[in-house]
């Protein structure tokens, strides 16, 4: 990994109102970012909101899989994201792409580069859906070993490389989100794989940040805990949610997705500049374990 180019340091690390900076006129790729309830979304928004040209992904989940409130609401995957940031005067483009196929997420980084001519925020929040393999590890077929671990762990590490690459030979630095889990420091049970692959995604934070930080270039994970969106819908309705909430979350209340996007926006800002190789928890005190 070589350049001749020295990052550019930014122009404003300090804000005397107290806002954000650095983040008008980036270019931001969001991947898994269709759900309406859901972390991708919000931060897609949030970051055009700050003026970042967007690139969204998802997968073109089919309709019938939709939850009940997103087909009620006329939802239409990453296309309403799209019309929801072009509402407030942002700028984005939504592109159907899987980040476990190596291929796609090449043609997703060619794409970015002939629309916007460059990329310096990566947010790689895409994970698998919760199934069968929330299981105990003498139950759990490999099948779904397989599957958590290739879409959360290596479609992170699809996302890096082809992106980090592109960030380190600009010469202009840049920022890479990836979203993990308290489940990658919490180790609790029947989660065995899901644990695995979002500790997996710590230690590439952690090792990357290494390699492409003298380039500019800063990788840090943000780990939520318990974020109510559609993809905890069968635990949030079950009778002993709000009882579940006060036994394990000091703060008394489950995150949102706004939550992990306000982190995502101080990571990739110039206040958050000096921000390296960490994974940060983010989960209202229910693991304090670093």
């Amino acid at each position: 990994m070589t350049t001749d180019q020295s990052p550019t340091a930014p122009s404003t690390p300090f804000s005397p109102t107290g806002a954000l900076t650095g983040l008008s006129g980036k270019v931001a790729v969001v991947t898994g970012a269709g759900r309406m309830r859901s972390i991708g979304r919000p931060i897609a928004v949030e970051l055009a909101r700050a003026g970042c040209k967007v690139v969204l992904t998802g997968r073109g989940r089919p309709q019938s899989t939709f939850p009940a409130d997103e087909i009620e609401a006329g939802w239409r995957d990453i296309d309403s994201v799209v019309d929801e940031i072009r509402a407030i005067g942002g700028t984005a483009l939504g592109v159907v792409s899987d980040v476990g196929d190596e291929n796609e997420v090449a043609k997703l980084r060619d794409r970015v580069l002939a629309e916007f001519g460059r990329v310096d925020i990566v947010v790689n929040n895409a994970g698998s859906a919760r199934g069968a393999d929330r299981v105990p590890v003498i139950d759990l077929d490999t099948y779904d070993w397989t599957r958590v671990i290739h879409v959360n762990l290596t479609g992170t590490f699809f996302m890096c490389r082809a992106f980090g690459k592109v960030m380190v030979e600009s010469g202009r630095g840049g920022s890479i989100i990836n979203i993990s889990s308290i489940a990658g420091k919490r180790f609790s049970p029947n989660v065995a794989v899901y644990g695995a692959s979002k500790a997996g995604i710590q230690a590439l934070t952690a090792s990357m940040a290494r390699e492409t930080g003298p380039f500019g270039v800063r990788v840090n994970a943000i780990c939520p805990g318990f974020v109510e969106t559609s993809r905890l819908d069968d635990i949030i309705h079950e009778d002993n949610w709000p009882q579940f909430v006060r036994d394990n979350i000091p703060l008394g209340r489950a995150g949102t997705g706004e939550d992990i996007a306000n982190l995502t926006m101080f990571l990739c800002s110039d206040q958050g500049s000096w921000v390296n190789g960490q994974s940060w928890n983010i989960d209202g005190g229910t693991v304090v374990e670093h």
